[in-house]
């Protein structure tokens, strides 16, 4: 019989590059960038030598992200030498899911029309907020405007699989206000929404005026209402609330990707600061990219750790991971895996948990509720 060749290995390895530049640091952002372009021909360069790289461990993708930082700072040349890097060491598969974040302040229609034809295909725009207070306040280059410019130009470009972020829970914001927020990024019907909660990071700009000007973030109550509002109204919308951060239109518009993550399934990370994962092995790259360059420019690989990780780690990981998602933990599959039968083992607690609606137990599977989601975290420590 004749291979299908759309039919991808449920093991298959999804590919992560992360673009580290910025032209300014959002004050709520601790992901690793450094406020430059200058170095980015130098640092594609030493990109290419890391993808030839790992040609020896992974053969194949059928995800690739391109994350940061920002990576529609790079121009339509710099990116198509990135891509032909991919190409020509790895098979791509057909149908892969090919995701590149953009700052609504950096594109234009021309740009999304090229990005799309270098195989592109689904879009990550940080939107954030339509009100341009609450912009200027997170640090973000752009303004309303041209968020909503970004969106249309993308729908132009024939982009049918575009994902906005937003954030909620900032000083001062009203539900009113955030439902607004949402309300208008429906009426643009993305495919995929995150909704993520203004976090407080040590380190970032936003920490340390924080620190300065005694910000108050919202009270516990009032961050679980500004979640469960979320929740209501986008599963009112029709959205799948499928993961604690993440809405899909449909189920063919989750994040392939970032399911990777939480399933741990292979994945490999190039550039400053990114991971990789794959069997039982972690790693990740130095995060700094003057460090990054050296070290390639010397032919050794940038890694500045790696873990081996236990049974008992994984198995850990797995529950932690699983009660973030909708689907939850499949116990038959989990008790395969890793040899423990959460039902007996965690019996009192997860009775406990049952009661209070926090998961519920259904056709073999330990699933968060809506109000389990929002306590995540905690209930990882089950």
């Amino acid at each position: 019989m004749k291979a299908d060749p759309f039919k991808i290995p449920s093991n298959q390895a999804g590919l992560y590059i992360h673009i580290p530049f910025c032209l300014s640091k959002c004050g709520y952002c601790s992901f690793y960038s450094i406020k430059s372009i200058n170095l980015i021909p130098e640092y594609i360069a030493a990109l290419k030598k890391e993808i030839k790289h790992y040609s020896n461990v992974f053969s194949s993708f059928d995800t690739i992200y391109l994350g940061g930082g920002t990576p529609s700072l790079l121009s339509i040349g710099q990116l198509e030498t990135i891509f032909k890097a991919i190409n020509k060491s790895y098979k791509i598969y057909p149908h892969a899911e090919i995701t590149m974040e953009v700052n609504p302040g950096d594109v234009s229609l021309e740009y999304f029309q090229a990005v799309r034809s270098l195989g592109i295909n689904r879009l990550n725009i940080g939107i954030q907020s339509f009100d341009d207070n609450i912009l200027k306040f997170l640090g973000r280059r752009h303004n309303s405007a041209e968020a909503i410019s970004a969106i249309n130009d993308s729908r132009k470009a024939g982009f049918d699989n575009i994902g906005i972020d937003l954030i909620y829970g900032i000083p001062g914001q009203k539900i009113s206000l955030w439902k607004r927020t949402l309300q208008k990024t429906l009426s643009y019907a993305p495919e995929h929404i995150s909704c993520y909660q203004l976090s407080l990071e040590t380190g970032t700009p936003l920490y340390k005026e924080y620190a300065l000007q005694d910000i108050k973030l919202p009270a516990e109550k009032e961050q679980l209402k500004f979640f469960q509002t979320t929740a209501d109204e986008l599963e009112k919308a029709g959205y799948i609330h499928y993961e604690v951060s993440n809405f899909a239109r449909k189920d063919k518009f989750k994040s392939r990707h970032n399911q990777r993550y939480w399933q741990h399934l292979p994945y490999l990370g190039l550039g400053p600061a990114a991971h990789s994962f794959l069997g039982n092995r972690r790693w990740w790259n130095t995060s700094a990219v003057k460090t990054y360059l050296k070290e390639i420019a010397q032919d050794k690989m940038p890694v500045e750790n790696t873990e081996i990780l236990s049974a008992e780690q994984l198995q850990l990981e797995a529950l932690f991971l699983g009660l973030r998602t909708k689907n939850g933990i499949d116990l038959k599959l989990y008790k395969t895996k890793y040899g423990a039968d959460l039902l007996k083992d965690k019996e009192t607690i997860i009775d406990a948990l049952i009661k209070n609606k926090l998961v519920e137990f259904k056709d073999g599977f330990l699933r968060p509720t809506c109000t389990g989601m929002a306590i995540a975290d905690s209930l990882a420590l089950i």
